[in-house]
């Protein structure tokens, strides 16, 4: 530091001798005008000569007038002065108070001008500088210039001043004795907008002061900090300090070192309490009561977490500050290691930790009651379910009462009265937790007889049944729901029956009669009714998964694109259709008709779920394997597979469904539409054609926002089985499944239809026609021997088999039923096709092929025709399979 005299001057608080402070340097005072001093001797110069050049006779009015102006002048100067405007200037009375505040301040002030000339230097200034007056007065650019980092300092804010803004630089200048701290200021001398001194408006003000007391001050506490940090690092027992967002402030190196973390990782962005405490540990720690304004400290005895996941047990002694509004500040944790290699000194206190360990690993919530039920200690899986339950801002229960619904607070308040009197083996208490979800818990209340906790009153053991009651329900409605299956599906086959008699004579009397005749109509409509109710029966086989379906490799995106006409005549104009397709999507193995037919059912519903209009959307994409639990729910009855699918996503934006209507809506026969405008096997269909096509369907709701359900259906994946299959396929009108298609609009043009040419269905050849039902084997009887075939009845199998061996091996076709008595179809079909493998054989059924498909042997080649079909249908089948 270039600072002259520096070392020669006494230190403070010496008493030897008495420093002698210079005065201030100022050269601010000394800006009197030469100009204005000039241009008044030129006015008297002037008016001397014009008095001279005019004559004295002319001049003396100018002289008179000039000496008065003159005597006013000194007059109301002699008046200022008096008043004490007007002040000569001396080196007493340039001192005003601001200068003199100014000269008194302990820290150094210089004023410089731009060219660097000082203009102004407190006494503290020329003391720090070694400066006795103005011959040798230095700016701060000079003064402080020695080393290297001083200079870079005193660039910035000589840079800073030039461009007329503040700066603050502190830098460190060695001494012969030791080294000194300065802080350097720099600002301009007139502010923006304040009005500045004559020829002052560009001074800078430099200021310096002495802060080496104040770093050695800080220093020394550092040191000393550094020290506690130390002496805290190493202590025997660990600590950690918490911010009340979770994570660690400050942890010390003796329980990094238990935990196997790196200290470097606590802080901002570091460590959270999650990360060494489980998630119930960590509910337990926030169930310390606030109290605001106070500090309140709690003892639990917990297992830590190690970095690689190893138990720790400890005891944590958790302290925590609580401001004057409730809320917790940082907290102060001791953890006092209690596992092995720990002293953990005798039996007694060895058996303590054992305990400690079994009730807070415990799977079951434990908590201490009084009789009013008010919590006092608890475990932390019981503080975890405490934090889930009550509303966000409540740190842990006050009652227990408060964590179920009003419904179920007089059974669990009367079960712990009877254990505070004593009671024991007390009926479990099932109870519905608070929340919108439908949660429950099963409570086990036991009594307490400990003296040292009189005001606990009962042990109460909290475990959550959510998850069985749902199974326990799924388990019901799955029952249910295949229990209706079955049913639907025996009545629907015995109606079958009956229909297919009834649609059979039907077309017989048609052949009999012509369209003028007066009963034609009259069997049509008895025919037409039939079919009616034969639609219904195939509901009824949808819904029990035992319809007839016939599965090929489809791309869904050109099925719902071939649907989007019929799907928007359907919706009528007040809804609108929006399709939002998925990109390249996977090819699923479905029956596009029945396929078809769920997506209309679907959108019927929605249509009618929007009476003022609305809007159904129809998405599809791809869900690969890793993503199918995103859509998991505890509301779904089932779990999707982890495979990947397809999904068809059909939302509306109508009323919605209650939830007492949720469980109900796959259920046959269940509607909330008006009598006549519903059968209620809509949505029954739906979901037995999904399931038959191994897919899964699920519905979410809320009441007044809308409906969405899901379609899921397996990815197929080409095999060489995809060839075309053995199986003959039945003529497609055969096949066709009625639900709630609506036909086109009346004003729709018809599409151009190619006349079919006349087709002949008579025939030649031998069929074995076996029918357990009397009316329908008549039916079939009579409509194969109207076309020129020879039938041999049989009532059963083992009829069959006898009528069979009777006819010698000139059976060219066999025509039986499925179900029969005694023996059914596939028995019958193994037992013929013994004596002659290539008999051919058509099977009649109200059940789907793949109800009796798996009972007969692998490579069985047979043709299948669905009950009820007409004698046209049965011609058809029986002509192909003879030229075959």
């Amino acid at each position: 530091m270039a600072i002259a005299e520096k070392s020669a001057r006494p230190k403070a608080g010496t008493t030897s001798q008495k420093a002698t402070v210079p005065r201030a340097v100022d050269r601010a005072d000394r800006s009197g005008s030469t100009t204005m001093v000039l241009a008044v001797a030129l006015v008297l110069v002037g008016a001397a000569l014009f008095f001279l050049a005019i004559g004295r006779e002319n001049a003396y009015p100018y002289v008179i007038g000039l000496l008065a102006l003159l005597s006013v002048v000194g007059v109301f100067a002699l008046f200022a002065y008096a008043a004490g405007i007007l002040r000569f200037a001396t080196e007493e009375s340039r001192n005003d108070f601001t200068k003199s505040m100014v000269d008194s301040t302990p820290d150094a002030a210089v004023v410089t001008e731009p060219s660097g000339r000082v203009l102004y230097a407190n006494p503290s200034y020329l003391e720090l500088t070694g400066a006795s007056g103005e011959h040798d007065v230095r700016g701060v650019e000079r003064a402080f210039s020695s080393a290297p980092d001083v200079s870079e300092a005193i660039y910035r804010l000589s840079q800073a001043a030039r461009e007329g803004r503040r700066h603050q630089e502190e830098v460190r200048q060695p001494d012969a004795e030791s080294a000194r701290w300065f802080r350097l200021r720099v600002r301009p001398l007139v502010r923006d907008g304040l009005p500045a001194p004559r020829g002052m408006n560009k001074a800078t003000v430099w200021t310096v002061e002495d802060i080496t007391r104040d770093r050695q001050n800080a220093e020394s506490a550092f040191e000393t900090l550094q020290k506690a940090i130390d002496f805290l690092d190493h202590a025997p027992a660990g600590f950690f300090s918490m911010e009340p967002n979770g994570e660690i402030a400050y942890m010390n190196a003796t329980l990094a070192g238990w935990l196997d973390h790196d200290l470097a990782e606590v802080g901002p962005g570091g460590l959270a309490l999650a990360d060494i405490l489980a998630a119930d540990g960590a509910a337990l720690l926030r169930t310390v009561t606030p109290a605001p304004g106070e500090v309140r400290t709690a003892t639990f005895d917990l297992d830590l977490k190690k970095r690689g996941g190893e138990a720790l047990p400890v005891r944590l002694l958790h302290k925590v500050a609580f401001s004057g509004d409730g809320t917790a500040g940082s907290s102060r944790t001791l953890v006092i290691h209690r596992g092995r290699g720990s002293d953990t000194g005798d039996s007694l206190r060895a058996a303590e930790v054992r305990f400690a360990r079994f009730f807070n690993n415990s799977p079951l919530g434990i908590s201490t009651v009084d009789k009013a039920g008010h919590v006092g200690r608890s475990n932390p899986i019981f503080a975890r379910l405490s934090a889930e339950l009550l509303p966000a801002g409540e740190v842990g229960p006050r009652s227990i009462l408060s964590l179920v619904k009003d419904s179920s607070r007089p059974g669990l308040s009367q079960a712990i009265g009877e254990a505070a009197e004593g009671r024991g083996d007390l009926v479990p208490v099932d109870g519905a937790l608070q929340g919108d979800a439908n949660r429950f818990a099963r409570f086990f209340v036991a009594p307490v007889d400990d003296p040292d906790q009189p005001g606990e009153a009962a042990i109460v053991y909290a475990v959550e049944t959510t998850e069985l009651r749902q199974l326990q329900e799924q388990f019901a409605q799955s029952q249910k729901m295949n229990a209706v299956g079955q049913l639907a599906g025996g009545v629907a086959h015995d109606f079958n029956n009956v229909l297919q008699a009834i649609i059979g004579h039907a077309d017989l009397l048609l052949m009999n009669h012509k369209p003028a005749d007066p009963s034609f109509n009259d069997i049509t409509q008895i025919k037409q009714n039939a079919n009616r109710a034969a639609s219904l029966v195939r509901q009824l086989l949808a819904f029990s998964r035992k319809q007839t379906l016939r599965p090929q490799v489809v791309q869904l995106g050109d099925v719902l694109s071939d649907l989007s006409m019929l799907l928007r005549r359907s919706l009528g104009e007040r809804v609108g259709l929006d399709m939002v397709h998925g990109r390249d999507l996977w090819p699923i193995r479905a029956d596009v008709t029945q396929l078809e037919q769920v997506i209309l059912n679907l959108a019927v519903n929605a249509r009618d779920a929007m009476p003022d209009g609305g809007k159904l959307t129809i998405k599809t994409l791809n869900v690969p394997a890793a993503e199918i639990r995103r859509y998991d729910s505890k509301d779904h009855p089932v779990e999707v597979p982890a495979t990947d699918c397809v999904l068809i996503e059909v939302a509306d934006t109508g009323t919605g469904i209650p939830e007492e209507i949720v469980q109900k809506i796959f259920d046959p026969f269940f509607s909330t539409k008006d009598v006549g405008k519903g059968t209620g096997l809509g949505l029954s269909t739906v979901y037995g054609i999904v399931k038959q096509s191994g897919g899964y369907i699920f519905v979410d709701t809320a009441v007044g926002k809308g409906t969405t359900f899901r379609i899921f259906l397996p990815r197929h994946v080409a095999e060489a089985e995809d060839a075309p299959s053995a199986i003959a396929a039945a003529p497609p009108a055969a096949m066709l499944v009625a639900g709630k298609i609506e036909a086109p609009a009346k004003d729709a043009a018809p599409l151009p239809r190619t006349p079919a040419p006349p087709r002949d269905d008579t025939g030649a050849g031998t069929i074995l026609l076996v029918e357990d039902e009397d009316a329908v084997r008549a039916f079939a009887s009579r409509a194969l021997a109207s076309r020129g075939y020879t039938v041999l009845e049989a009532a059963s199998g083992v009829e069959a088999l006898e009528v069979m061996a009777g006819a010698g091996g000139s059976v060219d076709l066999v025509v039986s039923d499925v179900v029969m008595p005694e023996m059914n179809g596939p028995t019958l079909l193994v037992e013929l096709r013994k004596a002659n493998p290539d008999l051919k054989v058509i099977f009649v059924s109200g059940y789907a092929e793949d109800a009796f498909k798996k009972d007969l042997p692998e490579g069985s080649h047979f043709t299948f025709l669905p009950k009820p079909f007409s004698l046209k249908q049965l011609i058809e089948a029986v002509k192909e399979q003879i030229k075959a």
